[in-house]
């Protein structure tokens, strides 16, 4: 099925907002996502709570799929990559390796405050690291979500939801929240919790849907 992203004008440059839960900046050929979390059902297995398993696999197809359909020719990780120190295992270690080599692009870290678990990353995963923030252009990319003075800043940390309800159904998807200063970018691991937020005056929240990216409207 064919995603449909969703064009959005901030800082009076063009980005996309992907279903994938990543957004993409096309002038510069930039795919950003934030709170991967790598490692995370891993570090709960080690304290003998069972978790499903292929949970690396499937957001890894996603990043994949992210990359492949934008052409993206660089990856910018916005802090979170990893969950903490015991959940990469060497398996972990080598699969998230197996994946890089796969992948021709320039992969930059901006450190998150799970990522401080971490002093060095694998060298095979090839990633420059960025310790606070990282800018480009209009645009500051830093783990968490502050404003910059003369720049845009995107974020994560939060990991956005949306609560949605029809009668008595009632959802909780992940969103992208775009205040005037601060955009939050959804967490891109499907295995994370989630704040739950509100559009104020000024704001837009747009919600992941399955395979699109659509604006709330409401308050």
């Amino acid at each position: 099925m064919a995603t449909r992203r969703c064009q959005v004008r901030v800082s009076g440059t063009e980005v996309e907002l992907l279903p994938e839960r990543a957004l993409y900046w096309p002038e510069a050929g930039l795919l950003a996502v934030a709170d991967l979390h790598w490692g995370k059902p891993e570090s709960f297995q080690q304290h003998g709570i069972p978790l499903p398993t292929g949970v690396l696999e499937d957001d890894l197809e996603r990043l994949s799929r992210a990359l492949r359909s934008t052409g993206a020719r660089r990856l910018l990780l916005v802090g979170d990559l990893i969950h903490s120190r015991r959940g990469l295992t060497p398996a972990v270690r080598e699969r998230i390796a197996t994946w890089r080599d796969g992948h021709d692009v320039e992969m930059v870290l901006v450190r998150g405050n799970h990522d401080r678990h971490l002093k060095h990353l694998p060298p095979e995963w090839r990633m420059d690291v960025h310790e606070e923030h990282t800018d480009e252009g209009p645009f500051r990319f830093a783990h968490h979500p502050e404003p910059a003075t003369g720049r845009y800043s995107w974020a994560g940390h939060l990991h956005p939801v949306v609560r949605l309800s029809l009668g008595a159904d009632r959802l909780r998807l992940p969103c992208f929240h775009l205040s005037a200063s601060v955009g939050i970018l959804p967490a891109f691991s499907a295995f994370t919790g989630g704040l739950d937020m509100t559009r104020r005056a000024g704001e837009r929240i747009f919600v992941i849907a399955d395979e699109a990216v659509v604006e709330v409207s409401r308050p």
